[in-house]
C-alpha cells in the first residue's frame, strides 16, 4: 500500500498466526463432558480475556473428536450466527466447539494484543462478509486470507499498550453512562413521592394560604369519575361501519403509539358511548394493568377496545393528569397490584378500578402539582435525549480509535524499528528451515 505508514507492510491473518478449529465432542457420550479441560463455546466470546468457562470435556472426549487443546495467549473469534466476529484472548489453555477459529500468534511478527485488536477493529466487516446464506458465517479460509495491516513489532506493542490505556477509560465512561438510565428513573420515582406526600407543593400552600392541607382527603375513584370499559372485538359479530380503535398496545406511559392503528366495525347506535374525546384517560386493563395515558389527539374519530378503561374525571374536582401520576405512582410502589386479579396474566377490572384510592388536593393544589410534575419530568427528558446523545458517540469511539490504530495513526512511527517486511521474511526463513531440520533427524 503506497499510503501505509514507514515501516508497515500488508500480509494476511494467515502469515501471522498459526489457524486450527475445534470442535464438539459426542453428546450422548456423558463420559466426553465434565473433565476439567475447558471448553469454550462462540456464546463465551466477547471479553478481553475468556480465563473460565460454562462446560469441560474429558481427554477421552478431547482424542475422539476434533477438538483441539490451544495454549493460553491464542486468539479465539466466533465464526457463525449471532455470535460472528466476537473476539476473545485464551487466559488459560483451552478447547473449543467447531464454531470458533483459533491463532496461535507467530511471537517473531506479531503479539496476541495487536492481533486481538486487529481483530475487534473488522468485526463488522466480518459479519458483511458472512451474510448471504440462511445463517451469516466465515471460514478458516476467509480468515486466514484476510488482509491485516502490520506494524513493526515494537510499534505493535505500543499501539497495543496506547488501546489498552484508551479503551480502558472509554470502557468506564461507557460504565458510567450505563448506571444514568436507573437514576433518571429513580429521579421520575422520587418526584412522584413527593408530589404524592405532599412535600412537593408544600411551600405553595403556605404561599396561597390554601385550605387543603396535607394529608389529602382521599376517595375512590368512581366517586369522582366515570369509567367504562371499551368494544369486543369480535369479527364475526360485530357489524356497522369500520372505525379505527385504541387497543392496549396503543397505550404507553403517558403517550400513545399509533404506528398501528387497526379497525373495527360498530353501529351508529353505539359511536357516541364508544369515542374518545380529548381529555379522556385510557387506561390498560391487561397486558401491564395500569398502564395509561390522557387522549390528545383527535376529538371524537377513535373508539377504544375492551382491553381498555376509558376514565372521565369530574372537571370540578380530579384532573386527568393527576390521576394518571397517581396511576404510575402506584403501579411503581406495587400498590396499585393489590387489586390486580389473575395468576399468570394479571386484570385491572373494573370492580378492581373502582377501588383504586386516590388522594384529591384541592383543583387549584392538584394543577400546581401537576405543573411541577411536569416541569421535572421535561427535565429529565432532556437529561436522557442527552445521555443517549453521549451513548451514542462513546459508541463510536472504540471502532473509531481502532481504525485510527491500524491506520497508523495512534502513536508515532520510529525510524529505528525494523520493518515488519524484515519480520516476514525471517519468519518465512525458519518455516523454509523447519522441514529441512525434521529431514535431517530423520535420518540421524
Amino acid at each position: 500500500m503506497s499510503d501505509q505508514p514507514a515501516g508497515w507492510t500488508q500480509t494476511t491473518l494467515g502469515e501471522i498466526a498459526a489457524w486450527g478449529s475445534g470442535g464438539t465432542p459426542s453428546r450422548s457420550e456423558p463420559s466426553y463432558y465434565g473433565g476439567g479441560i475447558p471448553w469454550i463455546k462462540t456464546g463465551e466470546l466477547g471479553p478481553r480475556f475468556v480465563s473460565s468457562t460454562e462446560e469441560s470435556i474429558s481427554v477421552e472426549g478431547l482424542s475422539k473428536s476434533s477438538a483441539k487443546l490451544f495454549p493460553a495467549g491464542s486468539v479465539a473469534i466466533a465464526m457463525y450466527g449471532a455470535t460472528i466476529g466476537k473476539t476473545s484472548i485464551l487466559g488459560i489453555p483451552a478447547t473449543t466447539n467447531q464454531a470458533c477459529a483459533v491463532g496461535i500468534p507467530h511471537a517473531e511478527a506479531t503479539t496476541k494484543e495487536y492481533l486481538y485488536h486487529f481483530l475487534c477493529s473488522q468485526k463488522e466487516a466480518f459479519v458483511e462478509a458472512g451474510k448471504g446464506g440462511a445463517q451469516p458465517n466465515i471460514s478458516q479460509a476467509v480468515i486466514k486470507d484476510w488482509k491485516v495491516p502490520l506494524a513493526p513489532l515494537p510499534e505493535q506493542k505500543r499501539i497495543a499498550d496506547k488501546l489498552d490505556s484508551v479503551l480502558a477509560r472509554v470502557d468506564a465512561c461507557r460504565d458510567r453512562l450505563d448506571h444514568l438510565p436507573a437514576l433518571l428513573k429513580r429521579f421520575r420515582r422520587s418526584i412522584l413521592a413527593a408530589a404524592t406526600s405532599g412535600r412537593l407543593t408544600e411551600d405553595w400552600r403556605l404561599a396561597t394560604g390554601d385550605t387543603e392541607i396535607y394529608p389529602y382527603p382521599k376517595a375512590k375513584l368512581l366517586t369522582v369519575a366515570t369509567s367504562r370499559l371499551g368494544k369486543m372485538l369480535d369479527k364475526g359479530k360485530n357489524s356497522g361501519s369500520l372505525t379505527p380503535y385504541l387497543r392496549n398496545v396503543n397505550v404507553r406511559w403517558f403517550d400513545f403509539d399509533l404506528n398501528d392503528i387497526q379497525e373495527m366495525r360498530i353501529e351508529d347506535s353505539e359511536r357516541d358511548a364508544l369515542l374518545v374525546k380529548t381529555g379522556d384517560l385510557l387506561i390498560c386493563e391487561g397486558g401491564e394493568p395500569g398502564r395509561c395515558a390522557i387522549w390528545e389527539g383527535e376529538n371524537e374519530r377513535y373508539i377504544f377496545q375492551k382491553a381498555l378503561h376509558r376514565v372521565r374525571p369530574d372537571p370540578n374536582r380530579l384532573l386527568s393528569q393527576w390521576l394518571a401520576f397517581s396511576l404510575k405512582f402506584a403501579a411503581d410502589n406495587n400498590t396499585l397490584e393489590d387489586l390486580f386479579t389473575g395468576t399468570t396474566i394479571k386484570h385491572l377490572t373494573g370492580v378492581a378500578l373502582a377501588n383504586f384510592e386516590i388522594q384529591l388536593p384541592s383543583l387549584p393544589e392538584q394543577t400546581e402539582i401537576v405543573r411541577r410534575i411536569q416541569l421535572l419530568f421535561a427535565f429529565a427528558d432532556r437529561l436522557e435525549a442527552r445521555l443517549a446523545t453521549a451513548r451514542q458517540q462513546v459508541g463510536q469511539l472504540t471502532p473509531a480509535l481502532l481504525a485510527k490504530a491500524f491506520r497508523g495513526e495512534l502513536v508515532p512511527q520510529d525510524p529505528a524499528d525494523e520493518p515488519a517486511a524484515e519480520l516476514l521474511k525471517r519468519l518465512a526463513a525458519q518455516r523454509a528451515a523447519a522441514p529441512s531440520a525434521k529431514r535431517d533427524r530423520a535420518k540421524a
